[in-house]
């Protein structure tokens, strides 16, 4: 991905937006070009291709690994297979929702199987006469692929046989080997499944053939003819329980003190007969077939245990009568080591046998369908629906050209760079929609699946988010919306407001996750105000408490008293109070400090001219707002879209800030329409409250006015009598006159005293 040593040889264009350098793509020339460009100046590495406002079906064509991701080398893959199948790269610029047929390169081998499908498409659709072509029309292929039996994937439903022997055969092989939809839909059997399942059928004929009973002599496999399998079984049967009872009469001879343990002990039939013998249960068939006793052969009519009766019946009549003859009443262990070697060639037949699906169809059926040649008609079925092919890869190709003409200008636009993001009209493919809460609207939303795992990394956004979940009748989703303007005062978990999808369609929505950062200066201004009035606040309730839990421990305190004072006791009066001299002293003390302090800030507020006061109000209000503002702006700063999306699996390249500006474009405040009219009066008003409000704005009125004449008097008597601007009268004869100001403080002129000007003039 290291970009070429003709990278240079193209010129590039880039926009700046939120701070972010971006890469325009405006000619085909700058497609064509694109994978010249350093990948470090992508906005984007990589996306996922669910959970975005975008077609899904064309991120799946994009993505050519299957990974659920689309990467660079992908979107330069598509880019380039587009190019080369139409007429001007410029057209894949541009975009559009239909194809034009005149775009596609009718001049090269990929363009004219492209078209020739296209048109061959619109003429199925009763369209000849269309000069383009959408993706709804290229999608749909099913109606086109509905008018033939073959539709070149290799795969046959039964009803592309043309006779009912083979679709009966095609149904066989279905239900035996499992079946596989084709391009319309249909379930069918492929080329793997024929062989697989003709395979099975010759595996199993020829191990049938083996023990074949067509020549009328029976052969050692089936040597009691068409009882030999049903005889066998009935061997099988009892073989344990036979070999038991045997070994159990070897031991007896070789030490008769096991006699009375191989029969079973006194402690086990005592608890047999304790049990229900309604049916006889494991315990009585787990006690040995017969009385053991040394060399004594086991009876097939009677003393036998009652469990194995019905077994032992199909054994004597099945397998000792067919093969020792009739009136055999017991067996001794040469006769049943001889009946076990005649049934060895047909188990050992048994082990051999194939384990398939085909066996349920019978001999009968399999010798027939082998012999019937169906599996040459079916291999030529499939061989004509895979010639088919390269017109139905056309076909697709036709769907994924209109896709890539319709949507990889929008894509290239949310991944190369973030035009969309940045251009208000058209929003980007990874917001959801807008969320509708707190007297605003977020738009700024994107779909998650997990709100705790998104929240881990989103965090280092630096940005407000709030986690709702989203609900309407039969679907749920989850959103992360970032507030980027106004205040968080009544953004909680648990509030409910209302999300409108792309699609218009609304979804309940209600926060279950908050992650707190700055939104906007402003907020950060009343910051400090609004934490000092809850500090109040919760001051003035804890005291209130306070005073209601004292209040009632007096009340208790005095019905205790008045009870005790009903019964006759005494009560004790109570101690009066000490005067604390100490306590009055440092109360005084700390008053005069405090008066002290504030006639110092009097005396130096006095001393301010007139316009000096709005500044320092202003300065008092920096001064308490500033450093909440500025911790505020370097948050706001850092706020940046990367976490956000990459916490749902992007690989974001460049820094996406989401400065004050762009914020206030994605969280709008509520405010009333231009041309609305609006009346203050509120028939609900507290009119108590709204007297006392004005009455207090009067006052304060007041006070102001009659503070700034107290000021301008004070002003008037400071500079002796001068206001500010005048120019001294004529002296009244008789008076002295008034002292001229000086134009500089420095080095002012001494008057002589009246009385001693006066003299010289009266001698």
């Amino acid at each position: 991905m290291t970009p070429s040593s003709t990278a240079s040889l193209h010129f590039w264009q880039f926009f700046r937006a939120g701070g972010l350098d971006q890469v325009k793509l405006q000619t085909g020339a700058d497609l064509a070009a694109l994978r010249q460009l350093d990948p470090k100046l992508w906005v984007a590495l990589a996306c996922p291709t669910q959970g975005l406002e975008f077609d899904s079906r064309t991120l799946d064509l994009i993505d050519s690994d299957k990974d659920g991701r689309v990467r660079v080398p992908e979107i330069l893959a598509a880019i380039d297979w587009a190019l080369a199948r139409l007429e001007n790269s410029n057209d894949l610029v541009a975009g559009g929702a239909a194809l034009p047929l005149a775009a596609i390169a009718a001049n090269r081998p990929e363009g004219q199987a492209i078209l020739a499908a296209a048109r061959q498409i619109l003429t199925a659709l009763g369209r000849p006469e269309a000069t383009a072509i959408t993706v709804s029309d290229a999608a749909d292929t099913s109606r086109f692929l509905a008018q033939t039996r073959f539709n070149g994937d290799g795969i046959i439903p039964a009803e592309s046989a043309p006779d009912a022997s083979t679709q009966r055969i095609i149904g066989e092989i279905a239900a035996a080997m499992g079946t596989r939809p084709d391009r319309c839909g249909l379930p069918g059997i492929d080329q793997a499944a024929t062989d697989r399942f003709f395979g099975e059928l010759a595996a199993l004929s020829d191990w049938w053939t083996k023990a074949d009973l067509s020549s009328g002599a029976p052969t050692g496999i089936m040597f009691l003819g068409d009882r030999t399998p049903a005889a066998f079984s009935a061997l099988q049967a009892v073989r344990a329980k036979i070999d038991d009872y045997f070994n159990r009469c070897r031991l007896a001879a070789f030490d008769p003190r096991a006699l009375d343990h191989l029969n079973g002990t006194d402690t086990t039939l005592a608890a047999l007969a304790a049990l229900d013998f309604s049916t006889l249960g494991a315990g009585i068939a787990a006690l040995p077939l017969a009385h053991i006793a040394p060399a004594r052969p086991l009876p097939l009519t009677a003393d036998i245990n009652p469990a194995w009766t019905p077994a032992l019946a199909q054994f004597r009549t099945g397998v000792v009568t067919a093969v020792l003859g009739a009136g055999k009443h017991s067996i001794n262990e040469a006769e049943w080591d001889e009946l076990q070697y005649r049934f060895a060639a047909h188990a050992a037949w048994l082990a051999t046998k194939p384990a398939t699906a085909v066996e349920a169809l019978g001999p009968d059926r399999i010798r027939a369908i082998l012999l019937s040649g169906a599996r040459e008609a079916i291999t030529k079925l499939i061989a004509r629906d895979l010639s088919l092919a390269a017109d139905l890869a056309a076909l697709e190709s036709v769907e994924r050209l209109a896709r890539y003409y319709r949507d990889l200008p929008r894509l290239l636009a949310n991944f190369v760079n973030f035009a969309d993001f940045y251009d208000p009209a058209r929003p980007a493919i990874f917001q959801a929609g807008t969320l509708y809460l707190d007297s605003r609207h977020c738009e700024l939303c994107v779909q998650v699946s997990d709100a705790g795992a998104h929240a881990a990394l989103a965090t280092m956004s630096k940005c407000y988010i709030a986690y709702c979940d989203l609900r309407r009748p039969g679907e749920a989703m989850k959103i992360a919306a970032v507030f980027s303007n106004g205040d968080n005062d009544f953004l909680m978990v648990g509030r409910n407001g209302l999300f409108v999808d792309r699609q218009g369609r609304d979804w309940d929505a209600t926060v279950t996750k908050v992650i707190d950062n700055p939104i906007s200066i402003r907020q950060a201004f009343w910051s400090p105000y609004k934490k000092f009035l809850r500090l109040v606040e919760e001051q003035v309730a804890k005291r209130a408490a306070t005073a209601d839990s004292a209040a009632d421990a007096k009340l208790a305190a005095a019905a205790s008293a008045t009870a005790h004072a009903d019964k006759g006791s005494p009560s004790k009066p109570a101690e009066p109070k000490k005067f604390d001299l100490a306590l009055v002293t440092g109360i005084g003390v700390a008053l005069g400090s405090i008066g002290a302090m504030l006639a110092a800030v009097f005396a130096k507020v006095v001393d301010l001219a007139w316009w000096q006061y709005p500044l320092v109000l202003v300065g008092l209000f920096l001064l308490i707002s500033l450093p909440s503002m500025l911790i505020a702006w370097l948050k706001l700063r850092q706020r940046t879209l990367g976490p956000v999306l990459e916490a749902n699996g992007w690989a974001i390249n460049g820094r996406v800030r989401i400065n004050i500006p762009l914020g206030t474009t994605f969280t709008a405040l509520a405010k009333l329409p231009p041309n609305s009219r609006r009346s203050l009066e509120d028939p609900f008003e507290d009119k108590a409250a709204a007297r006392a409000r004005r009455r207090f704005v009067a006052l304060l009125a007041l006070a102001v006015v009659l503070g700034g004449g107290l000021w301008v008097r004070i002003d008037h008597n400071r500079r002796g009598g001068i206001y500010f601007g005048e120019t001294p009268s004529a002296p009244v004869p008789g008076q002295p006159a008034a002292p001229a100001a000086s134009p500089t403080p420095a080095a002012p002129a001494t008057a002589a005293p009246p009385a001693a000007a006066a003299a010289p003039a009266a001698k």
